[in-house]
Formats: structure tokens, C-alpha cells, sequence
């Protein structure tokens, strides 16, 4: 499979916040990402960087 794993990037470090990620739409305030399972989670983040050979996707909190 291809799905990738979801990590919110705090102190500095990666913390998983969904596996199997199948999609992810970044919206005006914030990313909402769905696995393949369905579940969805709406994060006020956006895209820090993407490795697409270790199927991450690393995400940051949006500045207020």
C-alpha cells in the first residue's frame, strides 16, 4: 500500500496523529486529512514537508 502516516511537527518533533493517510486537503484554515478508512481529522496546520519515498507527511501548526 501507499498511503502515508500524519505527524504534527511539536518541540520540534514528529507526533503521529493518523496512519494510512489516503488524502489531504488543505482548506483556508487548516489541512483535513482522511485515512483509508474513512476517518477524518481537520488540523489548524499546514504542509511542512513531505517524504514522499517514507510516505510521511509532516505537518506544523498554523502561526495565530
Amino acid at each position: 500500500m501507499c498511503e502515508a502516516n500524519a505527524y504534527l511537527i511539536e518541540n520540534n518533533e514528529p507526533v503521529l496523529i493518523m496512519e494510512s493517510v489516503d488524502t489531504v486537503k488543505p482548506e483556508d484554515d487548516g489541512i483535513n486529512i482522511v485515512n483509508i478508512f474513512g476517518e477524518q481529522k481537520f488540523i489548524k496546520a499546514q504542509i511542512d514537508s513531505l517524504s514522499l519515498v517514507d510516505h510521511k507527511i509532516f505537518l506544523k501548526k498554523m502561526s495565530s
